[in-house]
């Protein structure tokens, strides 16, 4: 079956009501990040959270339907900036090497405690251990989706698609490596790095 490129289209220009929501949910996310590294986890109830944002119980289900939700909506704002990124790079460059280092660069933005801190709390559920593997899954559409956009060839879709394929494993695999270092740490953006780096020698 082949595959249709995704749509072009312009975005409508944000009003004032989705100017607020947007901000209320960022409002809701970072106290909900902030309580979750203070108090633990499973210690933060959704009325912590609530309280603390300055909403009742009732608004928080209006922006997110779980704790879970709250803590993912990290990773799809750091998602959606990668996308961002990536369609500004130039399609006279190869999309390996721009996948790599948009990743790379958004990566080194984090501190090595903040990713150790982020890391702690995701594998401190089980259930968002589950879904933070179904959302590598979604990610590689995405990512794929957006490089089809940027290179806009049909003959490239099937080298596009193993980019993407590639790109997150990469990636999993430096967050990996990264978890189980030993002695002095070295931030995920080496084994990043390095992940692609070994990608590119055995293609």
């Amino acid at each position: 079956m082949s595959e249709s490129l995704p749509p072009e289209g312009h975005a409508p220009a944000e009003g004032l009501r989705e100017r607020k929501r947007r901000a209320t949910r960022q409002r809701i996310a970072e106290v909900g990040l902030q309580l979750f590294l203070t108090n633990g986890y499973e210690s933060t109830t959704l009325d912590a959270i609530a309280a603390e944002a300055g909403i009742s119980r009732r608004t928080f289900f209006s922006y997110f339907k779980s704790k879970d939700d709250v803590i993912l909506s990290w990773q799809e704002a750091g998602w959606a900036g990668i996308h961002r990124e990536l369609l500004q790079v130039s399609p006279d460059l190869a999309p390996l090497d721009a996948v790599r280092d948009v990743l790379v660069s958004h990566i080194s933005r984090y501190t090595t405690e903040q990713m150790a801190a982020i890391d702690r709390l995701m594998r401190s559920s089980e259930s968002l251990l589950a879904r933070k593997q179904a959302y590598y899954a979604e990610q590689e559409k995405q990512l794929f989706a957006t490089l089809c956009e940027v290179w806009r060839q049909p003959e490239r879709r099937m080298t596009l698609r193993v980019v993407a394929m590639a790109s997150l494993g990469a990636m999993r695999l430096a967050i990996q490596t990264w978890q189980e270092q030993s002695g002095q740490p070295k931030p995920v953006a080496s084994y990043l790095k390095e992940a692609f780096d070994t990608l590119k020698s055995e293609l």
